[in-house]
């Protein structure tokens, strides 16, 4: 788009400029402070993974033993026994997002006889629940990564537009008004010298 090429414009470019320059560092602060943070969420996940995994490694005589559970009837199969309620989760703030925070992964009430299972059952279901809590947490870890990506995409693509377009575009429309305006003092100097010559030329022809 054409610049005015005028004092008042080349005044209105320079006050866009400062503006330019004072937002660009909270946007650069802002894109640092969302790449940390992802890294160590993407560290917690990993972590929980690992977590889980070690868990199940663990438990490999138990899941071994879990296999009885085929044999019982459908009634009482050990997945039966739990059942997840809701997630509880609050929510948290980091450079302006919002985002879910996991606080909790509740299991409905479910009554049993201890005498139609094997011995094993209550160990096991402690490691079902710990492994669909794991699940749970991550999974609001995953949301988050999501949210703060989105977040840290739409402040790097601003912090392309300030370096890359904006500043330099204002940078360039101040010199080319400071360009023309300083050609058009020249010529102003100029005719100005012009015409004090003609006016002495004049004085001197009518003596």
């Amino acid at each position: 788009m054409a610049v005015k090429l005028t004092k008042n414009e080349q005044k209105r470019q320079k006050d866009q400029l400062k503006q330019y320059q004072r937002y660009l560092p909270t946007l650069l602060l802002k894109k640092q402070q969302l790449q940390m943070v992802i890294r160590q969420i993407e560290a917690e996940l990993a972590k929980y993974k690992a977590e889980q995994e070690a868990l199940v490694k663990g438990v490999q005589d138990w899941i071994a033993v879990f296999s009885e559970n085929h044999l019982m009837e459908r009634i009482n199969r050990l997945d039966k026994l739990i059942k997840p309620d809701k997630v509880i989760r609050r929510e948290g703030n980091i450079a302006g997002v919002t985002i879910p925070i996991f606080e909790d992964l509740t299991f409905k009430s479910i009554d049993y006889n201890v005498e139609d299972y094997p011995l094993w059952v209550d160990k096991g279901l402690v490691l079902l629940k710990d492994s669909v809590r794991i699940t749970a947490l991550m999974k609001t870890l995953e949301i988050q990564v999501e949210l703060l990506g989105k977040e840290l995409r739409t402040t790097s693509q601003r912090v392309n537009l300030f370096e890359k377009v904006k500043i330099p575009e204002t940078k360039e429309n101040i010199r080319k008004i400071g360009v023309y305006m300083g050609d058009q003092d020249t010529a102003a100097v100029v005719r100005g010298k012009i015409a004090k010559k003609k006016l002495a030329a004049k004085e001197v022809s009518d003596d």
